[in-house]
């Protein structure tokens, strides 16, 4: 790669604003184009920076053409839509250095049926599971689940993608079977076949790893928090804040490492399926035990905005290397600060919030000036210089400290004076409330 690049980063998130920020601290990088990104993308930025919105992200060959217009040096196609249906194989075919795991590759997101059955191949750990071609079968199943355990805990899975929302917890029976009806109704979900997985307790770690195909580097540790209220109660979602790194994790690391990094990325290599690009690996510490719950080929959202600030390595020549083949070459250092990141939403997320598009968004500009405090855009649409609502998570409030203390009260005084027209702003208060009292415990 030659100075004076330019990038184009496929999605449209706050995962792929942080993205351009940090392509944008590279000085070999001039230019970075956005498709289709979102409107609050393009606010405050030092270089260049475009969002093109004609394209689909389910639609390879609507990015081929940007890209073909653009010409940009590296294509990072960061959203699990455009990995899943083969954008990165359709641009390398036709020439573009392109960052990302091939459609084969990233199957270990896009088919859990197939990603469940290649870690029992391999040995990693996860939970015990079945998948069932049909609905019928689906609920024999766990009618004899609960015969013999009436108060278990189960998850109906869907097998494709579903936007972070396809896990449906059951306690019982009758909770089951409906989210086995449920989830059949989801048109991009399980279809016809159902994923009825063994139910852990224990607490949840995000990990993320960048690999050339051969070797690999582990970033900071994370947590997300899924569910739309305070302590992991109501329905599933995107995600509504994060924290890295996270504590829960420390004493787990080489296990974690050599049992479910190492072991995939070894895998993938004896099966043909060499992988290349960032992995994530979602999983829960249960009686003092690492456990796999899912690996997806991209950077999470919203953990992706408190692990990749903390990256101090130019990231445009991570990425270079991986495609490359020389990613042991690349002295990766992080800092040490602690990130809290708190997603703000519109009232009525994840199920009805039509209601809330157009509402001005107030607050964001004196946010913004704050020290140790950045705002990633999702559903933030700007008109005329100011901000208005435009989708269901809105904006991510990003703060740092030498702590989670100090990072946290300082995500939480930014977010707090911010509001939405009409009392329609939602997030949860909660971000990170393990890890304060592992602080104090621990002082």
């Amino acid at each position: 790669m030659v100075q004076h690049s330019s990038v184009m980063i496929i999605g449209k998130g706050a995962r792929e604003h942080v993205l351009s920020y940090a392509y944008e601290k590279s000085e070999q990088i001039d230019k970075i184009i956005i498709v289709p990104g979102n409107d609050f993308m393009k606010y405050g930025r030092q270089k260049e920076t475009i969002i093109d919105k004609n394209c689909s992200l389910k639609n390879p060959e609507s990015i081929l053409k940007l890209a073909r217009k653009y010409k940009p040096d590296l294509v990072d196609v960061a959203q699990d839509d455009a990995i899943a249906h083969g954008t990165v194989d359709l641009l390398q075919r036709n020439g573009f250095q392109t960052f990302g795991p091939t459609k084969n590759a990233a199957r270990i997101e896009w088919d859990k049926k197939w990603s469940r059955e290649f870690m029992w191949r391999f040995g990693i750990p996860q939970p015990a599971f079945k998948y069932f071609d049909g609905e019928g079968l689906a609920e024999k199943y766990v009618k004899e689940i609960y015969q013999e355990n009436p108060v278990c805990l189960v998850y109906v899975k869907a097998t494709g993608l579903c936007s972070g929302k396809g896990a449906l917890k059951s306690t019982c029976l009758e909770q089951a079977m409906q989210n086995i009806n449920q989830m059949k109704n989801i048109p991009e979900g399980a279809g016809k076949v159902f994923l009825i997985e063994e139910g852990l307790v224990g607490e949840e770690f995000s990990y993320y790893a960048v690999s050339d195909g051969n070797t690999y580097f582990i970033f900071n540790s994370a947590q997300d928090n899924k569910t739309i209220f305070n302590f992991d109660e109501g329905d599933q979602t995107g995600g509504m804040g994060a924290i890295s790194p996270a504590m829960i994790t420390k004493p787990f690391a080489d296990q974690i490492d050599k049992e479910m990094i190492l072991r995939m990325i070894e895998g993938m290599d004896l099966e043909g399926n060499q992988y290349r690009g960032v992995l994530y690996l979602g999983g829960i510490i249960v009686d003092g035990k690492p456990i796999n719950i899912e690996y997806n080929a991209r950077w999470g959202d919203p953990e992706c905005q408190v692990v990749l600030p903390a990256v101090k390595t130019d990231y445009f020549e991570i990425v270079s290397s991986c495609l490359n083949g020389r990613l042991d070459e690349v002295r990766i250092s992080q800092d040490n600060k602690t990130r809290v990141c708190v997603v703000g939403a519109s009232r009525g997320y994840p199920e009805s919030y039509s209601q809330v598009k157009g509402k001005r968004i107030y607050g964001l500009e004196e946010v913004m000036r704050e020290g140790g405090v950045t705002i990633f855009g999702a559903g933030v649409e700007v008109q005329d210089g100011k901000f208005y609502a435009n989708g269901g998570r809105l904006f991510s409030v990003v703060a740092e400290g030498e702590d989670i203390l100090e990072a946290r009260q300082r995500a939480y005084s930014s977010i707090a004076r911010i509001s939405v027209e009409g009392n329609n702003l939602h997030y949860r208060t909660d971000i990170g409330w393990r890890d304060v009292e592992r602080f104090f415990e621990r002082n």
